[in-house]
């Protein structure tokens, strides 16, 4: 698991909407992570994400949670196009095309992995303080801090629990 200048990140995705093969077969293995309607994980894409940041590519409203593979952020925020169409399921009628309100990243892969359980996540002290793992947490983006992103390699990097 290669280490990312800069920030680490849990991006939360609902397999049926974006899954990890599909960004490995997506143009460029890249993917804008469109959608997002939360005021908090906007920001985080808008003012603290960065290209080259890790991102920990999480299956999220499945059958088995966790995460399933390795990405990075591949270029600055900008405006997300869906808040302006009518028939996108994220359209958002009060959005202004000249102040928008919601905006994105692009995700680049690095690497499908196997799928680390949330099961397996909780399992492992390192990982007491993530996000993810706290109750009631439903940000489709969180900050992942060194350590944990340290801990999770190591766990990727051994058998499944």
């Amino acid at each position: 698991m290669p280490s990312a200048p800069g920030q680490f990140w849990l991006m939360k995705s609902e397999p049926g909407e974006c899954s990890i093969d599909d960004l490995g077969h997506a143009p460029q293995q890249t993917v804008p992570w469109i959608g997002v309607r939360n005021y908090q994980a906007r920001n985080f894409m808008r003012d603290a994400m960065r290209p080259g940041d890790g991102v920990l590519f999480y299956h999220s409203s499945c059958a088995e949670p966790g995460i399933a593979g390795l990405a990075e952020v591949a270029g600055p925020a900008y405006p997300d196009a869906t808040q302006f169409d009518p028939a996108s399921a994220y359209h958002d009628p009060k959005s202004d095309p000249a102040a928008p309100r919601w905006c994105h990243v692009d995700v680049r892969l690095v690497a499908k992995t196997r799928l680390l359980s949330l099961r397996e996540m909780r399992l492992c002290p390192a990982l007491s303080s993530m996000l993810v793992l706290k109750p009631g947490n439903r940000l489709s983006i969180t900050p992942v801090s060194a350590a944990e992103w340290s801990a999770v390699a190591a766990l990727l990097n051994s058998p499944a629990a």
